[in-house]
């Protein structure tokens, strides 16, 4: 008779299991579902695991079960490796056993098509009525480095000793996170966790990393990702490791295009998918790299310094010091293509040195190659790391790293290294000695300029504020909840929430009696066309009743032509405007990361040369001001060359205000749009509007 185990929480069952069965497991040692429990006698798992398999009764000297039924004991942890028309009937064995959390290996569930999906949400029904987490399907595994559990048939854990550290790794790629883990083990680095997360049909990414988040040998956390999946989730996760001082860092592939066909809005088509998900990444402190090396040779460098470094001036300040100013040259050239500056010593911090018995130049890179001891190179490092004139140190080495790597690593180990300035190293040539010196000292090290640059770049961009916490917005009662919204009814929504819109009155198509004063702007009132200008249906500077009939009996005809299904429920009569500046101000309900927000220059020039900043919605006013200056042509309305100023303060507002948005609760606002705003001197008026909700 079984004995009861103690409960514990899905966590420690995640991670830390005191029992484990391997469904499918075989004793052959040629097929990958062997793998399980020889990587687990081989790295020293001391918990109890029982393989099970119909038709062996052992399995590497282990006594093999037929039913999970028949176990002697409750498991916490079950793995499984069957085909998949058997994995549904072993899910309640699984539990009944006592299993809170199964990682399913195998395939053809959600990711083979709507079948394989029906298939998939059949199992996590049934899951979740037994009070069961799922991992997967089609998850490689997972294991815990540290005890020496692997649930995984990656053949990364073939390697006869696995290096613990501090870093864990998320991965939406089985293969990858072999891949990396061998990638990261041949440059020293240890890990504490790794998880495949497969079909992310149950547990998502966010989950893990919320478990990783209390881990104390986790120290780092890395992503690589090929899309997001609860956004809502995966941010709250990453506020906790935020707030905890756990980094996290990203790499993602490909471009996803959804939901951008079903846009009707110009902020749809300037900022796809991948824009915004590198916005909501950013709100919530992830570091992204754009090089999949730079994954964890960053780690040292966000673990070491991470929170803790001053705020910076934009761009970001780097001190470079060498011993190769060829190889140099090559990291300052990325840090350039990065948005970083290499800076020179200022004539103080020159004149500094010399009563130290250095002289060093007022150049960009500091080129010691021919002049410095290692104790005056140290003392130089030293002597940097405590100045206010950049915002990082990065040391060059060149050939006596691969060589001498005493005489290049020593005087970097030894100097004394606050953490309030970040250092970083790059070794010109392949150097792996002196690479793993300093790694075993923690100091980031970087075996190419262009991942040097990136992890450096990444590491000063990544320091953003999260969405702000705002009240719910009330939705207007007069206003349609759901279609598209005539551009009347979006500037009644735009004055609720605070914007200034532009005077405008509808009117019926037989009686065109107005109070708008000329000039004014005629347009098609309709529902049915979002775009009015594509079919003809907007006349500008009308100055009198005679020029508006004519106007109106154009724009009636041409939308008949263009647009005869249309239902047309007027005209909009509305005041001329003047600006200094034409902008776009968009919203957009993200398929993947949720509500956004887009400031961007109006008009042709946004489809021209896109120029514009997205922030995840709501945003701060803070936020706003941020966005502002991201978007170049501002700068026509911030000063520049004495061109009239308008108040950018007003704008901020605009933003931040429109951002709320995001706080409707009562309708699914899929997505609006601004085109133009008009910025003038001491006003910020909206001209053009688009709504549509769900």
């Amino acid at each position: 008779m079984k004995t009861a185990a103690t409960p514990i929480d899905f966590k420690q069952a995640l991670f830390s299991p005191r029992a484990v069965a391997l469904v499918g497991a075989s004793g052959n040692l040629q097929k990958n579902t062997a793998r399980p429990m020889r990587f687990m006698r081989k790295h020293g798992f001391a918990g109890q695991i029982y393989p099970i398999n119909r038709t062996q009764s052992e399995i590497m000297g282990e006594k093999a079960y037929a039913d999970l039924a028949e176990l002697p004991g409750p498991i916490d942890h079950a793995f499984i490796m069957v085909a998949s028309d058997l994995v549904y009937p072993m899910i309640e064995g699984c539990a009944k056993a006592g299993a809170k959390v199964i990682t399913i290996y195998s395939d053809g569930f959600g990711e083979t098509g709507p079948a394989g999906m029906a298939e998939q949400n059949k199992l996590i029904s049934r899951a979740k009525e037994l009070g069961v987490r799922i991992i997967g399907p089609n998850s490689i595994g997972l294991a815990n480095l540290q005890s020496g559990l692997i649930l995984s048939v990656n053949a990364a854990f073939e390697a006869e000793t696995l290096i613990r550290g501090g870093l864990s790794l998320v991965s939406q790629s089985g293969s990858m996170m072999g891949s990396l883990i061998a990638r990261a083990a041949a440059r020293g680095f240890g890990f504490a966790k790794s998880v495949s997360v497969g079909n992310e049909s149950d547990v998502t990414v966010g989950e893990i990393i919320d478990a990783l988040v209390d881990d104390a040998d986790t120290k780092v956390i890395l992503l690589f990702l090929e899309t997001l999946r609860d956004s809502p989730t995966l941010a709250a996760a990453l506020e906790r490791a935020r707030a905890n001082h756990k980094p996290v860092i990203a790499y993602k592939i490909g471009r996803s295009e959804q939901g951008d066909a079903l846009a009707q809005s110009h902020t749809g088509a300037l900022a796809g998918n991948d824009v915004a998900v590198d916005a909501f990444l950013r709100a919530h402190g992830v570091m992204r790299v754009r090089h999949l090396e730079t994954l964890f040779e960053l780690a040292p460098l966000a673990e070491r310094y991470r929170g803790k470094t001053h705020p910076h001036p934009t761009p970001a300040r780097v001190a470079v010091i060498t011993t190769t100013g060829g190889g140099a040259a090559t990291v300052v050239d990325n840090l350039g293509l990065n948005g970083m500056v290499a800076v020179p010593p200022p004539p103080a911090f020159i004149e500094h040195m010399a009563t130290r018995g250095m002289n060093i130049r007022e150049t960009a890179i500091i080129d010691l190659t021919l002049a410095a001891t290692s104790a005056q190179y140290k003392d130089l490092l030293e002597q940097l790391l405590q100045t206010d004139w950049c915002d990082a140190v990065l040391s060059v080495v060149g050939s006596s790293a691969q060589f001498h790597p005493e005489l290049a690593v020593k005087p970097l180990i030894q100097a004394e290294k606050p953490t309030t300035k970040a250092l970083a190293v790059f070794l010109a040539p392949e150097a792996n000695a002196s690479l793993a010196l300093l790694q075993q000292a923690g100091i980031a090290a970087f075996r190419t300029p262009e991942s040097c640059a990136d992890a450096l770049s990444v590491f000063f961009e990544a320091q953003t504020e999260a969405p702000p916490n705002l009240p719910v917005t009330p939705w207007p009662a007069a206003l349609p909840r759901t279609g598209l919204l005539t551009e009347y009814e979006s500037g009644q929504l735009f004055s609720t929430l605070g914007l200034t819109t532009a005077q405008a009155q509808r009117v019926p198509l037989n009686d065109l009696s107005h109070t708008v004063p000329y000039p004014v702007v005629v347009k098609i009132s309709s529902r049915d066309i979002p775009h009015k200008t594509e079919v003809g249906g907007v006349k500008v500077g009308v100055h009198n009743q005679e020029e508006l009939l004519a106007s109106a009996a154009a724009i009636e005809k041409n939308a008949a032509h263009h647009a005869p299904a249309a239902k047309v429920d007027g005209l909009l009569v509305q005041a001329m405007e003047a600006k200094l500046l034409e902008l776009i101000l968009g919203y957009r309900n993200d398929p993947l990361v949720g509500p956004t927000v887009l400031l961007g220059a109006g008009g042709i020039a946004a489809e021209i040369s896109p120029d514009f900043s997205l922030r995840i919605a709501p945003v701060s006013i803070e936020q706003a001001r941020e966005m502002i200056k991201e978007v170049r042509i501002t700068q026509l309305v911030r000063g520049f060359r004495g061109l009239p100023q308008a108040d950018c303060e007003i704008l901020a507002k605009t933003i931040a205000d429109f951002s709320r948005l995001a706080c409707v609760r009562e309708v699914n606002v899929l997505e609006a749009e601004i085109n133009p705003l008009f910025v003038q001197a001491e006003k910020v008026i909206a001209v053009d509007g688009l709504v549509r909700l769900a």
